[in-house]
């Protein structure tokens, strides 16, 4: 069911899980799963897509293993790009899904436009997991998700292409520094795992 649809029906609950996004510096990491259909608190938020400036609603990933990155187009680590387009085609059809979210924020190395930066991540590295628009990460105008992230695992990013996995249930389950590739065997080993653990509600 379509989020805004879902939140008509169930409108309180949705209320409820809001008030616990607000207050997730006292949510622990593995926070207990939500009940079936309902959306985690961490994903109950909305971003505007690169490519079209449209509202997109998290909570279309949930079910998902979710690697969550902050990009930048003139860094050392861009080209990560490369294996983090990789990492999504190999995986996309067991239940992964890349989100990119660049960032200004260190080195000034993403000074663009959105428009700049889509056209950018399409014609040099034909990107085609979803990104969404320009935000910051780490000032105090903190992009949710990631004042969220970093309040429930106790890592915020210091450099661009800080990843964070999310498990299928709507938790943090681990973060990797910059220089950590996308296909490096720590990320791997720790990405084959959730991806073969079935959400909390679909466990008999």
């Amino acid at each position: 069911m379509r989020h805004w649809a879902f939140r008509c029906v169930v409108a309180a609950a949705l209320a409820a899980l809001a008030t616990v996004a607000l207050s997730a510096t006292v949510v622990p990491v593995y926070a207990q799963a939500p009940a079936t259909g309902a959306c985690p608190a961490l994903l109950d938020r909305e971003f505007n897509r690169l490519q079209t400036g449209k509202p997109e609603s998290l909570c279309q990933f949930r079910g998902k293993v979710i690697l969550v990155v902050n990009t930048a187009s003139y860094c050392g680590y861009t080209n990560q790009y490369e294996g983090l387009e990789a990492l999504y085609h190999r995986y996309k059809d067991r239940g992964l899904v890349v989100l990119g979210f660049p960032s200004n924020d260190f080195g000034a190395q993403e000074p663009g436009s959105n428009h700049e930066i889509a056209e950018f991540c399409r014609l040099t590295y034909g990107v085609q997991f979803p990104m969404f628009e320009k935000s910051s990460v780490a000032s105090l105008k903190v992009n949710p998700l990631y004042a969220d992230l970093a309040a429930r695992t106790g890592q915020s990013p210091h450099w661009n292409f800080h990843k964070y996995l999310i498990d299928r249930n709507g938790n943090p389950a681990g973060t990797f520094a910059s220089d950590i590739e996308p296909d490096s065997r720590q990320l791997l080993a720790l990405l084959e795992k959730l991806l073969a653990d079935k959400p909390a509600s679909q466990k008999g």
